[in-house]
């Protein structure tokens, strides 16, 4: 009995099947079929942010926005606003002064699940002593996404830092509480997006490419 040509099990995927999910689980080859959708999905933002912003009498300049995605679902589309242009994650983080991070919602999403998203983004990218040392401020976070039981679709919110005051959160343009933590704190914030595990590195990419 002849042998099988090892080049044959090795074709090009081009070239295959297009059932070739056919012997697969149901949920395996949904999944397998969302990450080849998600793999094209452009960070691009649909939402026409401002191209400029004024955070404690400081002009700031959208530095750039994108969309964040959760497999092939958009959460929300995002813009970063810095006082002088960053075209490095590093950069962006090390600035001085005033920022900002707009934020647009594209599905309704609860106001604790996105607090708790934000929280492990915080801890993913920070180092344990310094979210630790912050766990103080990042609590109150969470409580101040929490009172917002629902974001809905086209619901703006954002986090304005400010040096010698801390960071404010807004929704629908409303500041929610006092400002809370220092810069270190608002360095874990950005490292969200920005850090080496990012939540989207699509997103990432976009926040520091020009707009």
């Amino acid at each position: 009995m002849g042998t099988r040509s090892r080049h044959t099990l090795q074709a090009d995927p081009a070239t295959r099947d297009p059932c070739m999910f056919k012997n697969l689980s149901f949920p395996f080859a949904a999944l397998c079929f969302a990450l080849l959708i998600s793999a094209g999905n452009s960070a691009q933002a649909a939402t026409p942010f401002e191209k400029t912003s004024t955070v404690a009498g400081v002009p700031l300049t959208l530095n750039g926005a994108g969309t964040r995605y959760k497999v092939v679902f958009k959460v929300y589309d995002m813009g970063m606003y810095l006082r002088a242009p960053a075209k490095t994650a590093e950069a962006a983080i090390a600035q001085d002064g005033p920022k900002k991070l707009s934020f647009v919602a594209l599905r309704k999403v609860s106001g604790t699940d996105l607090g708790l998203a934000f929280m492990s983004g915080m801890d993913d990218n920070s180092p344990r002593d310094i979210s630790r040392k912050h766990l103080i401020e990042t609590t109150k976070l969470i409580a101040i996404f929490s009172g917002k039981s629902y974001m809905q679709p086209g619901e703006t919110f954002a986090l304005e830092f400010v040096p010698g005051k801390g960071t404010t959160f807004f929704i629908e343009g409303q500041a929610q509480g006092q400002p809370i933590g220092d810069a270190e704190f608002f360095e874990m914030v950005l490292r969200i997006w920005l850090g080496p595990s990012p939540a989207d590195w699509r997103l990432k990419d976009a926040l520091v490419s020009p707009t």
